[in-house]
């Protein structure tokens, strides 16, 4: 009995330090309602949906800082980064949708709350939404594309992204290749780096490191993401009143909450990443229907897939994951996937039947054969080869991975379809895997899938 009353105390008295942190928390978040006098909302389903925003606000930030982190000009007082997060009823798992800032979309009718007027409901990209009527006519605008009900409204700045990055002392993030954009300064060399809040903020805004522009920004978001939770769930933070005292402060000090989300909420919340890990998150992007979708007066932008757009939102509103977990086999990491690689395979020994079975094992490895394996003008190669035009150097690599002891040979003009000329050496392929998996059928990553290895 007094092994039980003494167990007892002490439940009770961590959890009243918990409540006391939190608690003496709460009135320093900058509230905003996003959800005044809206009507004729989606249904509620299972779990809490939160809409997670992030405006290009940088007004707190020091202009030594700025300067260093090329955070110069007027911030546009729209929508930088926008996610739709899940949080499932049982608490287990994370499902975090990126909502691209170029994304068509139609704004309900509203009152601009700039200029006072009364707008009907015309075409814009989604982040303009912010600019036209806050964080209420955002809420309403995805809430009407997506039929998905938020629960809760979380706005994050520069500054408190800033400062949550470095009080957690930084997350670490794997670069398979150089990172550089001259807009955002970010130059990192090929490797691992733990990264502060300033490089932090430069790693997540780049959208010209490569061409995939704003959709590679968003893959590079939710590896940050995974990073993160993988940092805050692993380094005994929640489990540590204190430490989760700090690190909710640096996030709340800055950020801007609906009125709901309150002390029994990040208690909740709390609790429930208590159990969580980088695998109980997945991420994906709304799918894409048409690039570079021409509308009249608001540009270039981005139409979502509306078949399949509707199944993953589905999902959100039916609390189901995204996608199927399967057990992870163990894989060598490489830059390019091998769904984004064409191979034509030769076969250049004497060996009947050669050909057939490397382009059969490189297919069930994920690469794009032809699945028309031809035989090589000289059947006496002793060494598999893997030909490549220079331009797609980077694929060339990726396959010659996958194939021990393969020699790279470039070949101008070649194109973009690589060559495989099994030799005589041949003995198997290696399991491969991209460092930043591709959103391909699924469109869905794990967020150990993301992490460095």
């Amino acid at each position: 009995m007094r092994a039980v009353t003494t167990l007892s105390v002490v439940v009770l008295a961590s959890a009243g330090i918990g409540h006391a942190v939190i608690t003496s928390l709460d009135a320093d978040i900058a509230r905003v309602d996003p959800f005044k006098d809206m009507k004729n909302r989606p249904r509620a389903g299972h779990g809490m949906n939160v809409l997670l925003v992030g405006t290009d606000g940088r007004d707190k930030i020091a202009e030594a800082e700025r300067q260093k982190y090329r955070l110069g000009g007027a911030p546009c007082r729209c929508t930088d980064t926008m996610m739709l997060v899940h949080i499932s009823e049982d608490r287990e798992r994370a499902s975090v949708v990126s909502l691209p800032r170029d994304s068509y979309a139609v704004t309900p009718e509203h009152t601009d709350r700039t200029t006072g007027k009364r707008h009907r409901g015309h075409p814009i990209k989604i982040n303009a939404a912010y600019a036209e009527g806050g964080p209420q006519l955002t809420v309403r605008t995805v809430e009407s594309m997506t039929h998905v009900k938020i629960d809760h409204y979380l706005e994050v700045d520069f500054a408190s992204f800033m400062k949550t990055v470095d009080v957690l002392g930084g997350v670490e993030i794997c670069a398979a290749e150089p990172l550089k954009d001259t807009y955002t300064g970010l130059d990192l060399p090929p490797g691992t780096h733990t990264l502060q809040g300033g490089q932090a903020l430069q790693y997540v805004r780049s959208r010209h490191v490569d061409g995939a522009s704003d959709l590679g920004r968003m893959q590079r978001q939710q590896r940050f993401l995974a990073a993160l939770i993988d940092r805050t769930t692993s380094s005994g933070i929640l489990l540590n009143p204190m430490k989760f005292r700090d690190i909710t402060r640096a996030v709340l000090g800055s950020v801007r909450a609906d009125k709901g989300f309150g002390t029994d909420e990040l208690l909740d919340l709390g609790r429930a990443m208590r159990n969580f890990s980088p695998s109980s998150s997945e991420f994906t992007t709304v799918p894409i229907g048409q690039m570079g979708y021409a509308v009249k007066g608001v540009g270039s932008t981005l139409k979502w897939d509306a078949r399949k757009a509707g199944r993953l939102f589905r999902s959100l509103r039916d609390d189901k994951p995204l996608s199927v977990r399967k057990p992870q086999a163990k894989a060598l990491r490489v830059d390019v996937a091998p769904q984004q690689i064409r191979v034509q395979v030769e076969n250049a020994t004497a060996t009947a039947g050669l050909g057939k079975r490397v382009d059969t094992a490189l297919a069930a490895t994920g690469f794009r054969t032809t699945r028309l394996p031809v035989n090589a003008a000289d059947r006496t190669l002793k060494r598999t080869v893997v030909a490549y035009d220079p331009r797609w150097d980077r694929s060339a690599k990726s396959l010659a991975a996958a194939l021990p002891g393969s020699e790279l040979r470039a070949v101008k003009g070649l194109g973009a379809t690589l060559k495989v000329i099994a030799g005589a050496d041949f003995r198997e392929v290696r399991k491969v895997r991209a460092m930043d998996p591709p959103q391909g059928k699924s469109g869905v990553v794990r967020g150990n899938e993301v992490l460095c290895q």
